[in-house]
Formats: C-alpha cells, sequence, structure tokens
C-alpha cells in the first residue's frame, strides 16, 4: 500500500474533528497514488521534450507539428511542475460510483491505466461544479479542498441525499465558496477554480459558436468566467487549437492584465493571447484621451472607420494616359488599358502594399510579351525595364506605398481629404476633426489607425521579399558553388554524386525557411474565438478592430451595461447586432459573491440614479463593516491602521492623483480600477468626479471595488 512520505493534510488545531482517520484516510491513500504517479509522469514528460529537442526540424508541416508538440509537452510538464497535490481540486461520490472520482486541474492517470484525476474541463467533472441542492446531477455528496501552501488548510462536505451523511464531517456553516470570499485579496487574482458555482460553470461550459454574452452586475465573477471559458474551450473544442488561431482574451487594461496574469497558467493553459486594445496597435502605448469629447463621439462611430476604404482607393488610379517605354531595343507602348489590366491582377482583398508587387510583375509581363525581338531574352529586357525611370516614377505615383499612420494623419490634417472619405460630415464636423500635428495620436485613433493597417498591410512586405528572394538566391548560388566542388572531386561518380546534378536536388538542399524573415505579428489574428472583458466600453469603432480579428464570429462578450462610462441605452442584442454580430446568446449572473450588503446597500442608489434599469446583483454575505465617511486628512492615518492591524490584503486609494503607491497599496483612477478588488477602498472625494452618467459610473464601479471596507473621503 503506498503511503505519502508527510501527510497531504495540515489542519489546524481548530479543526482537528476533520483530520479523524475515519474521514481522511481514503484521501490520504488516494493521494500517495498521485504523488507517485505525478513523479512518473514528469520524469516521463522530461523524457520526451529532450527527444523532441533532439529530433531533426523538418521542413513545412513536418517542423510546425514538431513546434507543435514541444510547445505541448513542455506547457503540461510546466503545470506538472507548478503543482504538486495541490492539482486536485476535490472530490465527489455518485450514487452508481464504488469509489469516489476526484477531480483535478489536469487529468492523470497511474501505469496501470487507472484514473486518478479527471481534468475539471471534462464532461465527467460537470457535476463537481454545477451539482446543486435542486439539481444533484446525480451526485451524493461533494468535497472541496483549500490547499495552504501545497497541503490541505481545510475541506468541505456537501451532501445531495441522506445516504451522503456517512462519513463524513459535520457540515460547516458556510460552503467552500463563502468561505473562500472572506480571504485577504494579493497583487494577482486569487486561485478559484475549486469554488466555481453552478451558475459559473454552466456559461463556462455553453458552445463556441456565435457570441455569447454575459451580463453581470460587480462582483458576480464576470471575469472569473471569462478567463476559465477561455481554458475550457481550448480544451473541449478542436475548432479553436492553435492551427486554427487559438484564443485571443482582451481586456480593458493594463492593471487588469497584471491582475489575473496567473489565472492561465494555474488552469494548464499557456496557449491564451492576452492583450488590451490599445495593444492591436502599434500607437496605442503612446496614445492619450481624446480632449474633446465632440471629436470622440465622431471618431467612435463605425463609419469613421469606413472612410479608410476610400481612403486608400484614392491612391490606386491607374494612369489615364499611355507611356512610351524606351529599352535598348526597340521602343514599347504601355496603354491605359494595360495599366488598367495590370491594376486588375492582384486577388480581391489583397492589402494595397501587398498588391504592389503582383501589379509589377504583371506590369512587366506585359511589356516583355509586347516585344517583337524573340531573340533577347526575357531576363535581359527585365533588367532594362527595372532600370526604367520614368516607368518607375510614373508606377509609383499610381499605386504608391503607403503607411498606415500617414494616410489616418492625413485625414485630420487635409480638410479636402477627409470631405472626400467622409462626405456625410458636415462643414463644422470636418472643421472640429482638423488638428494642427497629424500624428498626434488619441485612443479614438486607434480603431483608425488599425483599419488603415489592415487595409493597407505592412509596407515593408515588398522590401522583405526582395531581402529574402536575394538570400534564397545567394544560398542558391552557395549550394552550387558546394555542389561543384563535390563533383570536381569526383569526376567518375556514381550513385548520390551523380543525382547532384540534378536542379530539383540542387533546390531541395535550400532551406528557405531557415533564412530571415519577418517576425509575425500574434495579434493580427485571425483568431477562431476572441474573449472581451469589460466589453461594455467599446464603441463601435473599437468592435471593428475586434471582429476583423474573428471571422468565425465567434465570441464571448463580458460586460455590465451599468458600469459602461459613455452611457448604455440599447439592449446588448441591438448593440451587438448594430456593430455586425448575428448568433447572439443572452446569459445573466445575478449574485454578488464579492461585494458584502454594507457596500452594495450605499452604492446601489447611486447607480440607479442615473440608470434606473440597472443590473445590480444580490450580495449574499455581509462583513459587519458599515461604510465610513471620513474627512480626507484622514487618509494616511487610515492606511497606517489598516496596513499595521492586516498583515496580507491589498488596499486602493482611488480618487486622489496626489497619492502615491506604497507597499501593498495603489493608487488609480475609477477607470483603471475596473475589474480589480481589494480589501480595501479609500475613495477620496466622490461627488468630484461630476454629474451624468459617466461620474455615477465611477463612483459605482469604484465603490464596488471593496471586499471588506470602504472609506469614503471628503475635503469639505
Amino acid at each position: 500500500m503506498m503511503t505519502l512520505t508527510t501527510s497531504a493534510f495540515a489542519l489546524p488545531d481548530n479543526l482537528s474533528a476533520k483530520a479523524d482517520p475515519a474521514l481522511i484516510a481514503d484521501d490520504e491513500r488516494h493521494f500517495a497514488a498521485i504523488e507517485e504517479s505525478l513523479d512518473q509522469a514528469i520524469a516521463d514528460l522530461s523524457d520526451r521534450l529532450d527527444a523532441a529537442r533532439r529530433a531533426p526540424g523538418g521542413l513545412g508541416r513536418a517542423a510546425l507539428d514538431r513546434d507543435l508538440e514541444i510547445h505541448r509537452l513542455s506547457t503540461r510538464l510546466r503545470a506538472l511542475r507548478r503543482f504538486g497535490l495541490d492539482l486536485c481540486l476535490g472530490r465527489m461520490v455518485g450514487a452508481d460510483d464504488a469509489e469516489p472520482v476526484y477531480v483535478g486541474r489536469l487529468g492523470l492517470t497511474d501505469n496501470a491505466g487507472r484514473r486518478l484525476l479527471v481534468d475539471w474541463r471534462s464532461a465527467a467533472a460537470e457535476p463537481f461544479f454545477g451539482a446543486t441542492h435542486a439539481n444533484p446531477m446525480g451526485l451524493v455528496s461533494r468535497r472541496r479542498y483549500r490547499w495552504t501552501r501545497g497541503r490541505i488548510s481545510d475541506y468541505w462536505d456537501e451532501v445531495f441525499t441522506g445516504d451522503g451523511f456517512e462519513g463524513h464531517a459535520a457540515l460547516d456553516d458556510q460552503s467552500a465558496f463563502i468561505a473562500s470570499l472572506g480571504a485577504s485579496r494579493s497583487p494577482r487574482m486569487r486561485d478559484v477554480l475549486g469554488t466555481i458555482q453552478a451558475d459559473q460553470d454552466a456559461i463556462i461550459r455553453a458552445g463556441s459558436r456565435g457570441a455569447l454574452v454575459v451580463d453581470g452586475g460587480p462582483g458576480t465573477g464576470k471575469t472569473v468566467v471569462a478567463l476559465h471559458r477561455s481554458a475550457y474551450l481550448l480544451y473541449s473544442d478542436p475548432r479553436l487549437d492553435q492551427r486554427r488561431g487559438g484564443v485571443l482574451f482582451v481586456g480593458p487594461h493594463q492593471p487588469y492584465l497584471a491582475y489575473v496574469a496567473d489565472v492561465l497558467p494555474s488552469l494548464g493553459e499557456e496557449g491564451v493571447q492576452t492583450c488590451t486594445l490599445r495593444d492591436l496597435v502599434p500607437e496605442g502605448s503612446a496614445a492619450v484621451a481624446e480632449a474633446d469629447p465632440e471629436v470622440a463621439r465622431l471618431k467612435a462611430s463605425a463609419d469613421m472607420v469606413k472612410a479608410i476604404e476610400p481612403a486608400v482607393r484614392f491612391y490606386e488610379k491607374p494612369p489615364t494616359q499611355g507611356l512610351t517605354i524606351n529599352t535598348p531595343w526597340s521602343d514599347v507602348w504601355l496603354s491605359p488599358a494595360d495599366w488598367a489590366e495590370a491594376f486588375d491582377a492582384p486577388e480581391p482583398g489583397t492589402p494595397h502594399n501587398e498588391a504592389r508587387d503582383r501589379i509589377w510583375e504583371e506590369l512587366l509581363r506585359i511589356l516583355i510579351d509586347k516585344h517583337d525581338e524573340e531573340e533577347i531574352s526575357p531576363d535581359l529586357l527585365r533588367k532594362a525595364l527595372l532600370r526604367d525611370r520614368e516607368l518607375l516614377t510614373t508606377f509609383n505615383r499610381a499605386w504608391p506605398v503607403i503607411e498606415a499612420a500617414d494616410l489616418v494623419g492625413d485625414l485630420w490634417t487635409v480638410p479636402a481629404y477627409l470631405r472626400l472619405c467622409a462626405p456625410w460630415l458636415s462643414p463644422d464636423e470636418i472643421r472640429r476633426l482638423q488638428r494642427a500635428d497629424p500624428q498626434a495620436w488619441t485612443v479614438s485613433d486607434l480603431p483608425l489607425l488599425d483599419a488603415a493597417r489592415q487595409r493597407l498591410g505592412d509596407p515593408e512586405t515588398s522590401r522583405r521579399k526582395r531581402r529574402q528572394a536575394a538570400a534564397v538566391a545567394a544560398e542558391r548560388d552557395r549550394m552550387a558553388d558546394v555542389i561543384g566542388d563535390l563533383l570536381a572531386a569526383d569526376p567518375d561518380g556514381e550513385g548520390a554524386v551523380t543525382m547532384l546534378h540534378g536542379q530539383d536536388l540542387r533546390d531541395s538542399l535550400v532551406d528557405e525557411n531557415a533564412l530571415p524573415a519577418a517576425e509575425p505579428d500574434r495579434l493580427a489574428g485571425p483568431f477562431a474565438h476572441i474573449v472581451v472583458d469589460e466589453a461594455q466600453e467599446l464603441t463601435d469603432a473599437e468592435w471593428q478592430m475586434v471582429l476583423s480579428r474573428c471571422p468565425s464570429r465567434s465570441f464571448t462578450i463580458v460586460g455590465d451595461r451599468a458600469q459602461a462610462r459613455h452611457g448604455f441605452t440599447e439592449s446588448w442584442r441591438e448593440r451587438l447586432e448594430r456593430v455586425g454580430l448575428d448568433r447572439i446568446t443572452l446569459t445573466s449572473l445575478s449574485v454578488n459573491y464579492r461585494t458584502p450588503e454594507e457596500v452594495m446597500a450605499e452604492a446601489e442608489p447611486i447607480i440607479r440614479a442615473a440608470l434606473p434599469d440597472a443590473n445590480v446583483p444580490t450580495s449574499i454575505r455581509r462583513s459587519g463593516i458599515p461604510v465610513e465617511y471620513r474627512s480626507a486628512w484622514d487618509r494616511d492615518l487610515i492606511l497606517d491602521d489598516w496596513l499595521a492591524a492586516n498583515p496580507e490584503g491589498t488596499a486602493c486609494v482611488i480618487g486622489d492623483p496626489t497619492f502615491r503607491p506604497r507597499p501593498r497599496v495603489r493608487s488609480l483612477t475609477p477607470e483603471l480600477s475596473k475589474g480589480l478588488e481589494f480589501d480595501l477602498v479609500v475613495l477620496v472625494d466622490p461627488e468630484d468626479f461630476g454629474d451624468g452618467v459617466e461620474a455615477a459610473v465611477d463612483r459605482y464601479v469604484a465603490m464596488t471595488r471593496a471586499t471588506r471596507r470602504l472609506v469614503i473621503l471628503t475635503t469639505t
């Protein structure tokens, strides 16, 4: 019989009743088997990974498959090494089960094929999360563990039938989930996989077709659902794997992404790309907020994104006059019809800058075909044409290389150009959109820059292709020299040596994949599925940035209309249909697991005054700490006292730009606090946020970040 060298249980003295061997002996034996199989799995994976890395790289699909296998093995190995026995979340006993089924972050079997852990994302694990007393899903009982530094510091039993009481500790007054809500917060989101609730799990496991909207107020677990759903879909839906584009997770801001950074790796999933909207374009990092609300409103329209197409087409006009091309052998006439034929050569949808080479090659073909003297080789004629300055100048004027930044900058500095591309704008609106510095980028410019970059393509593409072609030619010349030396050394050779005379073999010896190439843009897409958190904040123009990266229109859209800073008067369905989505499924979360009743009682009237139909969730717990109103002069005293009394946990000062962060205390604006949570929130002068919907939303968001205590400071 296997035994653990150290017990998996480290229960405190006040829980000594739960340490009764009659209650935990079966778990100890199972954990011993897990420990042995875990060690073996890590050793086996290490050997397989070493072998995969030593294997030849191969070419094409073989190279891709090898890289994907190395990534898969590495990811699983990191997950197993990241955890020990705490891979196990809990166990469940079904009415027909001979023994408990243990649920883990990953699946695990022993050498005999015995299932020790079922992956939390598998169908077999669904009752562990979804069972309720109203719908036990065939369970008799369920046990959840709390792990602390690799050992069990507590566990909770839930029973669903009368038979379930046998062999269990007395039930606690609080469930595992409610007990976890009072734990101190940290700078990173806590691991909550073991306490996913049934309403959350149902959304996590929903199918990926179409757009699934998860609407929920503060503290309902929207972010938890979004992150766990990302990991679940990659595991369960083969249409979303990396070969088909994978999953992109879009968060509202960088503090949010830093806060949730550990969650997906803790779920055994490292293949999800995460970003903010700013990250989708190079100009995003330095972009500032639009100072003029009316300008921001105009740029937020999807119509402004549509202005990019005529802005590009303005530069795609074939010459209407013919041109005589002089060569050393004869003069050739390039007619307007020839220009038009060449301009039609690129496939529909080819980005502007990438179409240049195709048009240029078609022009050269037309000119070579027109040449009468067959004794002149095409290569010589091509070289002559490439030196024709007039031809090159005319072509560059007719189809120039365009930078996205230049194109969008021209819209804001050349009124006639903007009027041509956006004829629906009034003269006053055109004047309002003009600015002195064409590239003084704002956040409102980003959707247009993104649309321009996708329509134009990379202006470096042509130069990169030429460099690649030159590198391939140089490698072929080098290989030809090597082969020539081999053949010269063995002029009478047979077999493999004589095969070197063949051109196909010579070409195959040049590994074009090993030559320098551009680093791919990992956020360019297309993605098989996109998750958007805090989606209520996206403008119509920003939605186009996201939609363009997901042709399948497979989305998880997470948000709260009541937390939209600029208002959200439509329904989710109306908004999403307007921006271009059709297959829309609506779900709702209405239980506030995070915010205490005391805080919500103060926050609800604030948002209801501005948005009477706000989806305000119902809190299920009390902290016992009333909301405090203090003088702003008490700010530092409050923080000092809290830090001294609480060796763990985090606090945040919201709305005071003069406050400098200190260990465990952050300083944020209401907007940047969205999606985060803190044990203590000190909210400074919320009435100074102003009037209207935006101010009400900022107050509501800031107040509902508190998981224990909220202090509101005023300077008057």
